[in-house]
């Protein structure tokens, strides 16, 4: 699906990746499932182009819902996967804490757990190999992709920040769209390890220059940081 001239989405608004492209090559952001994998491979033949053009993929975060595809890429091509350090052990399969889920409503609930199943979200294969990254590293990949550190949702969550696609990839650092409940709407992400910490983080997405907010569930906000952020924080009052 395209976005803008650089822009690519594969997916839903169940679960998303991205594709930042250009005439250098790809940068992938998140893998969502291992079953989107035949999702990658039809959108970069939409486009004319295939895996020898991706240069590297860059994982929001460490949870199987951004990995799916990940390590698959990097066996297959010989793709370097980005992590945050913070994130490593988990993107390794270290586990994740267990999280309040707050509201659900079974419709919703199934639809994701569904969705998720048919994709191959049970398939996950943590990575073997990762490139781990700071924040504030600009990565020589396609897109002159930015690592802005958002910790709160794990503590290695991270935006990548690509002023060439004129978007921001904030993982599940926010949602347009919760899982849980199918509500729709710029909101905190459901499974947050520190929920607080999470939306004080927001504060260093809000000023960038950006035209796109780009979730790992939930519709493309097409609109600046500022606006959902603040979109954000009234939700959660």
């Amino acid at each position: 699906m395209e976005l803008g001239p650089h822009l690519r989405r594969i997916g839903n608004d169940i679960v998303a990746a991205y594709l930042i492209v250009t005439d250098d090559g790809i940068t992938v952001i998140d893998a969502g499932l291992a079953g989107q994998w035949r999702d990658l491979q039809r959108e970069l033949q939409a486009i004319g182009r295939s895996l020898a053009d991706i240069r590297g993929l860059i994982a929001t975060h460490g949870d199987s819902d951004h990995l799916g595809f990940a390590e698959r890429l990097r066996r297959e091509t010989g793709t370097p996967v980005y992590v945050h350090a913070a994130d490593a052990d988990r993107a390794r399969g270290g586990g994740k804490p267990k999280t309040a889920w707050g509201s659900v409503r079974l419709g919703a609930l199934l639809g994701f757990l569904g969705y998720t199943i048919r994709k191959g979200g049970m398939r996950t294969r943590w990575l073997t190999d990762l490139v781990e990254v700071q924040d504030g590293a600009e990565l020589e990949l396609p897109g002159a992709p930015r690592v802005i550190s958002l910790p709160g949702h794990s503590p290695g969550s991270i935006a990548v920040y690509s002023p060439v696609a004129h978007a921001v990839f904030v993982g599940d650092a926010l949602t347009t769209r919760n899982v849980l409940t199918g509500v729709p709407g710029p909101a905190p992400a459901p499974f947050t390890d520190d929920p607080a910490q999470a939306l004080a983080s927001l504060e260093r997405i809000a000023g960038l220059d950006a035209e796109w907010v780009l979730p790992g569930h939930g519709a493309p906000w097409h609109g600046s940081p500022e606006r959902i952020v603040e979109a954000v924080r009234g939700a959660a009052v």
